[in-house]
């Protein structure tokens, strides 16, 4: 079973920066796409991005185009996030997924807690 391994949220003003990790372990050879989602208190979970782990096709939510940006150090079997400019509604727990396609998804992680303040 693919395990998957998040690290790197936090707390941060509005318009700072933080950077995303996840550590991805295990049978990872039918793992061909990788992405984050994030959950916001009261709210559904919802796509941020994902990333081709067999190609180099990205993918983005509106709400984060143009600040966010996925990236992947295949040997490492890591992914990031690379997020700037971030605003309050950035506010969630964000969760790295991973599956034979972004659609489906089979290997969660544990989730990371990302707050921006005002």
């Amino acid at each position: 079973q693919v395990q998957l391994v998040e690290s790197g949220g936090g707390l941060v003003q509005a318009g700072g920066s933080l950077r995303l990790s996840c550590a991805a372990s295990g049978p990872t050879f039918s793992m061909c796409a990788m992405g984050w989602f994030r959950q916001a208190p009261g709210k559904e979970r919802e796509f941020v991005a994902a990333i081709s782990w067999c190609g180099e096709s990205t993918s983005y939510v509106d709400s984060v185009k143009g600040r966010f940006t996925i990236s992947r150090e295949i040997t490492k079997k890591t992914m990031y996030l690379h997020m700037n400019s971030l605003k309050p509604e950035d506010t969630a727990v964000y969760y790295c997924a991973g599956g034979s396609t972004i659609a489906t998804i089979t290997s969660w992680g544990q989730g990371t807690q990302v707050t921006v303040s005002s």
